[in-house]
């Protein structure tokens, strides 16, 4: 069994930040990509940045957070985070944590995904 915990989400004004942080744990064999989806209200789940763990991947972000969002890896842990500055209205939405990885039991590549954090940016 495999468990990704978010923290983190909350309200924040137009304009501020919010760092969110995501741990994976449990019986993982390969842990290749980490990343954060999110999904507003009345929209399809999009990503929104990764960052990969193994392999030859690259961090990938959302044309739309390119110089506002930024995730990063914690050195020697299956742990990312992703700090969120000049919050848009447009940015509020439930963020998912995403990982892609093997685990002990099953034993093919898979995506697993957190229980989902609110982030709400309003004045």
């Amino acid at each position: 069994q495999v468990q990704l915990v978010e923290s983190g989400g909350g309200l924040v004004q137009p304009g501020g930040s919010l760092r969110l942080s995501c741990a994976a744990s449990g019986s993982i064999l390969t842990l290749y990509t980490m990343g954060w989806y999110r999904q507003a209200p009345g929209k399809q789940r999009e990503l929104v940045a990764t960052i990969p763990i193994t392999g030859g991947a690259t961090t990938n972000y959302a044309d739309s957070v390119k110089g506002r969002f930024t995730i990063s890896r914690e050195n020697g842990k299956n742990t990312v985070s992703l700090q969120m500055s000049s919050l848009e209205t447009s940015d509020t939405a439930v963020y998912y944590c995403y990982a892609r990885m093997r685990t002990t039991i099953l034993i093919v590549p898979r995506d697993y995904w957190g229980q989902g954090t609110q982030v709400t940016v309003s004045s």
